[in-house]
């Protein structure tokens, strides 16, 4: 199944929705959420690595280990440029560099891994050629 037509498809919409997540991260959570801070970085990276493996990875291990590296750099990244913006315009625009939520981010990228690799490791032996499977049970 091919989601998008073809890959500048795929690079400019995965382009408008790291644009978007950058903005989404410079500024301040809305006091409703902020009590779930934690649980939404979990969440937004676990979203985030599933759309970019949708997008790209397929079911290329090394395609998959690309984007977790990728998005674990940007959430440290995004988070040193809220302390860097605190700096640079001498206000308070955004919170402080925060362990938690880089920690957070990792923790939602292991658990879509995790769900990664089950349904990689389910499909490829669902997809075995029969010839093999009754190979492998006549031993």
């Amino acid at each position: 199944m091919k989601l998008l037509p073809n890959k500048k498809a795929s690079l400019l919409l995965a382009g408008l929705f790291l644009a978007g997540s950058i903005f989404g991260f410079m500024v301040k959570l809305p006091s409703a959420f902020r009590h779930y801070d934690k649980e939404l970085h979990s969440l937004f990276y676990f979203l985030a690595a599933a759309f970019l493996n949708v997008l790209f990875a397929k079911k290329r291990f090394t395609r998959h280990i690309l984007i977790f590296a990728f998005l674990y750099l940007l959430g440290m990244s995004i988070e040193y440029a809220q302390e860097y913006s605190n700096q640079f315009f001498r206000k308070r625009i955004h919170g402080r560099y925060d362990k938690e939520d880089v920690l957070s981010n990792l923790k939602g990228l292991i658990a879509f891994s995790v769900v990664w690799i089950v349904y990689v490791g389910l499909t490829f032996f669902a997809k075995r050629p029969t010839w093999q499977k009754e190979a492998d049970s006549s031993k």
